[in-house]
């Protein structure tokens, strides 16, 4: 009886604290400046500009929000050795959520996990040289876990503007080549905010 009363009264407490929530849905989309970390390959790597779009879901309580995101994702990375060229084309569904910390005038500093979700798309590495270009596809692991940080400013007129730093914690390829490559990607984005509700 006593743990059903307080089963009650959390739920009031919670529906009471949502019913006070501005809720916006939007959808967001960017650039990509990707890289991956192979610590166990004597190379440098250099980033891969590609693109991010999809949609979140923004619930704010005060100075406090959170947010989930469904994005498609291209990654990957660039990295020259002896006059061959190596590109890395990764694609990924990635859920950030993200909790965003107001400051002043909709200013925001965003931190949470991303978990990443290998597209249907087979991850391939092109290798140029000598005139030549072979395509090898590589053994990428289905899923990753990486740490977001950021900074964002919810504008006027439903904008938002996104800077954030996505730090691979897991390993992504199976392959024996490099038994240690993570994930690193910084995304700039541009979004907007199609529904608001509540106060």
């Amino acid at each position: 009886m006593k743990k059903g009363v307080i089963t009650v009264l959390f739920v009031l407490v919670g529906l009471s604290a949502f019913s006070q929530a501005q809720v916006a849905i939007g959808i967001k989309g960017g650039l990509n400046f990707a890289n991956i970390d192979a610590s166990s390959l004597n190379a440098a790597y250099n980033s891969r500009t590609g693109y991010h779009a999809g949609a979140f879901v923004l619930v704010k309580l005060g100075k406090i929000g959170i947010q989930p995101e469904l994005i498609y994702s291209k990654q990957g990375s660039t990295v020259r050795i002896n006059s061959v060229d190596i590109e890395s084309n990764y694609d990924y569904f990635n859920i950030p959520i993200v909790l965003k910390l107001y400051t002043v005038a909709g200013i925001n500093i965003q931190l949470g996990p991303q978990f990443g979700f290998a597209s249907g798309n087979i991850p391939y590495t092109s290798v140029t040289g000598q005139g030549q270009t072979v395509t090898l596809y590589d053994k990428l692991k289905g899923s990753d876990i990486s740490a977001a940080l950021g900074l964002g400013w919810d504008a006027p007129f439903g904008l938002t503007f996104d800077a954030r730093y996505n730090l691979g914690l897991t390993k992504i390829n199976e392959g024996l080549l490099a038994k240690d490559v993570k994930n690193q990607v910084i995304q700039i984005s541009v979004g907007y905010k199609l529904f608001k509700f509540g106060k």
